[in-house]
C-alpha cells in the first residue's frame, strides 16, 4: 500500500507553561481513498515563574502585604538608588515607553505600580488629558504626590492609592495602560493581567516595562554577578531595609521573560504582541493591544 502525504499544517497556539508546535499531516491512501490525519505534538519548556518570592523569608504576611511594606520602608530612597544601580539607563526605557505611546495619542493612561510617578510625570509628554498613577504603597505615592505638585501637574496626573488585582475601575475606562518594573510584584500575575484586560478600552494599548535575564554571553554571566552579588551589597551598605535589594533581584531572575511573557499575555486575550528586548537583554518593553 502506497502513500502520498498531500497537505502539512502548522498551528502554534499559545501556552503559558509550554510552547507547542502542533503539525497535522494529512497523508492520503489511493488505494483506499481514504486520507488519514497524523498529528505530532513538539513541545519546548519555557521559563516560568515556577515560585513565588517573597521580600521577607520569615514573615507570615502575604506576597501583596510585604511589597507594600518594603516599599513603604525604601520610598524615600528610592529613586536615588534606583539612579545607582541601574546607572541611569531606567530613564532612557522610560522614554522610549512614551515615545510608543505617543503615536497612539491616548486621552487617558492608567499607570499601575506607578511607584514615585516617574513614568506618570515622562507620560504627560504623550499629550494626554488623563493620566492615574496606581500603587499600593502610600510611602512611594507620598513621595510621587510631592513631585507631581512641584511640577505644577496636579490638573493631569492624579495619584491613588490601589490594588492591581482589584482595580477601582469600570470596564473599559482608559485608552492606554502602563506598568514599569512592577508586574513581577503581583501576586497572582494572571488576576494582575486580566484587571489590566478589564479596564483597557477596546483597541487600546498595554505597554509593559520589565527586567530580563540576558541570553548570551558575556553579558548573561555579567547580569548574574552584578545582581546576585553587587545589587544585593548595595541594597546592604545604603538601604533601610536589608531585605528589599535583594528580593528585587531574585524576582527578577525567576520572572518569565520574553516568549514565556508573550504566551501569559496572549492567553490573558491580548493581541499584536510585540516584545523589545533593551540594553544587551537586561530589560524588556512588551507592547499588547486588547
Amino acid at each position: 500500500m502506497r502513500y502520498k502525504i498531500t497537505t502539512i499544517y502548522f498551528v502554534v497556539p499559545y501556552n503559558t507553561l509550554v510552547k507547542q508546535r502542533i503539525a497535522s499531516i494529512i497523508v492520503y491512501s489511493a488505494k483506499t481513498d481514504l486520507r488519514y490525519h497524523l498529528y505530532l505534538i513538539f513541545a519546548e519548556k519555557l521559563p516560568y515563574m515556577a515560585k513565588k518570592v517573597h521580600p521577607y523569608k520569615d514573615s507570615e504576611l502575604g506576597k501583596k502585604e510585604q511589597v507594600t511594606k518594603m516599599f513603604d520602608a525604601i520610598s524615600g530612597e528610592y529613586d536615588g538608588l534606583n539612579r545607582v544601580i541601574s546607572f541611569g539607563i531606567d530613564v532612557r526605557w522610560r522614554k522610549k515607553v512614551v515615545r510608543l505611546l505617543k503615536e497612539k495619542q491616548p486621552k487617558t493612561i492608567l499607570d499601575i505600580a506607578t511607584g514615585t510617578g516617574d513614568l506618570a510625570i515622562e507620560l504627560v509628554h504623550t499629550g494626554a488629558e488623563k493620566i492615574v498613577g496606581l500603587d499600593i504603597s502610600p510611602g512611594m505615592l507620598e513621595v510621587g504626590k510631592d513631585k507631581v505638585a512641584t511640577k505644577k501637574l496636579d490638573n493631569t496626573i492624579e495619584m491613588i492609592v490601589g490594588d492591581s488585582e482589584n482595580l477601582p475601575f469600570d470596564e473599559a475606562s482608559f485608552d492606554a495602560i502602563t506598568v514599569a518594573f512592577g508586574v513581577r510584584n503581583f501576586e497572582t500575575l494572571d488576576k494582575g493581567l486580566s484587571e489590566i484586560y478589564r479596564v483597557l478600552k477596546p483597541g487600546g494599548t498595554l505597554v509593559v516595562l520589565e527586567t530580563a535575564v540576558p541570553t548570551k554571553t558575556p553579558y548573561k554571566q555579567g547580569y548574574h554577578l552584578y545582581t546576585r552579588n553587587v545589587l544585593p551589597l548595595i541594597g546592604k551598605l545604603f538601604s533601610k531595609d536589608n531585605s528589599a535589594y535583594g528580593y528585587l533581584s531574585e524576582s527578577a531572575s525567576v520572572f518569565p521573560h520574553g516568549v514565556a511573557f508573550n504566551n501569559i499575555l496572549a492567553k490573558i486575550g491580548f493581541i499584536a504582541i510585540e516584545n523589545m528586548p533593551q540594553t544587551f537583554g537586561v530589560a524588556s518593553i512588551y507592547v499588547a493591544t486588547k
